[in-house]
């Protein structure tokens, strides 16, 4: 897929997750994610900082972290944050219009933007419907290579594949399950596995962890 195809994609995810914030009431704001001890605001911020972090300064903050993952992204998500989810919406729409991705990987924005709608959605019984190239073009890189998440580790030696796509990925132990439900799995979301079968989903459970 060329580049900006995939950005037009990453416009769309992005509108989409947009009109399921612009209906939350406040105290929304504040309920689990499937991102650990993230809520609905700590994933949205991460989303911005995502999409407003270039290169240079991604690299000069991962430095300052100490080359931890975790605190690199603690340190970008409090600047988007704001004082309060009006302003953390606000900077997540101006993030929007933007076309920059983390070390210039559209694949990798898009993957964000996908995985953490879901992350902010599935657990708190939201609606959110990626488009099908968009999941498509997610599991593919997932599949191809380990970026921001180790989706190429967690599926190595498994055989994916979508029952409801022409997707198929990998050798070995099938593990078998919807397109959007593979990625997540993927993207190392222990939940997916429940809606996964196959001899393969064991494995790929225990190696989620």
């Amino acid at each position: 897929m060329e580049n900006a195809a995939r950005w037009r994609l990453i416009d769309e995810e992005r509108r989409r997750l947009d009109n399921v914030l612009a209906a939350l009431e406040p105290g929304q704001w504040e309920l689990p994610t499937l991102c650990g001890d993230w809520d609905v605001r700590h994933a949205v911020a991460h989303l911005s900082a995502a999409g407003s972090t270039a290169t240079p300064r991604w690299l000069v903050n991962m430095a300052r972290s100490g080359f931890n993952t975790d605190r690199h992204n603690a340190r970008l998500l409090a600047g988007q944050l704001g004082r309060d989810w009006s302003e953390t919406l606000e900077r997540y729409r101006l993030v929007c219009t933007r076309r920059i991705a983390p070390l210039g990987s559209s694949q990798g924005l898009l993957g964000e933007v996908l995985v953490h709608g879901q992350d902010i959605t599935r657990p708190n019984k939201l609606r959110l419907d990626p488009s099908v190239p968009a999941v498509r073009e997610v599991a593919e890189f997932f599949a191809a290579k380990d970026f921001a998440v180790n989706s190429k580790t967690l599926s190595k030696g498994l055989a994916l594949v979508a029952l409801d796509d022409e997707f198929s990925a990998g050798s070995g132990p099938q593990v078998r399950g919807t397109l959007l439900d593979l990625v997540m799995a993927m993207a190392g979301r222990r939940e997916a596995c429940n809606r996964l079968e196959g001899e393969g989903v064991a494995a790929l459970a225990a190696r989620i962890g």
